[in-house]
Parts: structure tokens; C-alpha cells; sequence
């Protein structure tokens, strides 16, 4: 192989080496500057993702009450007489059932602005105020076990 050869993959490796890391770089950049300020979002674009995130959030902390209500039933179950198995069965229905009420209302909710920019906002916040509420509920149904 020529030296010319070697010197053209070289720079050509080397180019393409500062493009990926400068690339990175870029991405980087973009994702720290698409993140809003969810304290003060001041446009409707960044109001729908602190809504999303609000109920990201949301999401989880009623993932993690239904588990712990559900793994305190688990255990009732276990105890209990045959007569009064069931607890389980019957929390893993009502979720489903609530599940698609929240969905169906707050599909309903954003209604209010259908096809428009706030729509993804209503949801989300619908979505997120009753996952809230539901995972309160969930608490307190499992102190009860």
C-alpha cells in the first residue's frame, strides 16, 4: 500500500473520529436544552412535557403503592382460610377497572382542547392528578393489612 494511501485512510479515520465526537457532543447539548424549565415553562411545548413528567412521575409512585398493597394481600392470601382468599384477585380487578376509567376520562378531558396544542397537557395532567389520588388510596387500603 502506497503511502498516500495510508495518509488518506488516516485523515479519513481522523475526520471521521472528531465528527462522532463533536456529534455527541451536539446531541448532548440538544437534550440539555430540550429539557424545560418545569418551575417556569413559558411555552406550550414545554408545558405539555412537564406534564408528561409530572405524570411519569405519578406513574411510578402508584406502580410502587399498588405493589406494596398487592404484596401485603399476597401475604393475607396466604394466611387466610379458603373462605377468605381472594384479596389479590380482587385489588388486580379494580386496578384494571380503574385503569380504564382514568384512561377513558382523562381521554375525555382533553376534549376540552381537541386537536389544539393543550390537548397533551390536559391529558397528562388528568393522567397524573388521578394516578396521584389512586396511589393515596392504595396507601391507605394497605394499612389496612
Amino acid at each position: 500500500m502506497t503511502s498516500g494511501i495510508r495518509t488518506f485512510r488516516f485523515s479519513c479515520g481522523l475526520a471521521l473520529l472528531c465528527w462522532a465526537l463533536s456529534s455527541s457532543t451536539f446531541v448532548d447539548d440538544a437534550r440539555a436544552q430540550d429539557t424545560p424549565n418545569c418551575a417556569e415553562p413559558t411555552t406550550q411545548s414545554d408545558m405539555n412535557s412537564c406534564a408528561a413528567l409530572d405524570y411519569e412521575k405519578a406513574d411510578k409512585d402508584l406502580n410502587k403503592a399498588y405493589q406494596q398493597v398487592r404484596k401485603k394481600m399476597g401475604d393475607w392470601d396466604k394466611s387466610a382460610d379458603d373462605d377468605s382468599k381472594g384479596a389479590v384477585e380482587a385489588l388486580v380487578a379494580a386496578q384494571r377497572a380503574w385503569v380504564e376509567f382514568r384512561d377513558a376520562n382523562c381521554e375525555a378531558s382533553g376534549f376540552q382542547a381537541r386537536g389544539g396544542s393543550m390537548e397533551p397537557m390536559l391529558v397528562s395532567s388528568c393522567l397524573a392528578d388521578m394516578s396521584t389520588k389512586r396511589a393515596e388510596e392504595l396507601r391507605e387500603l394497605s394499612e389496612g393489612f
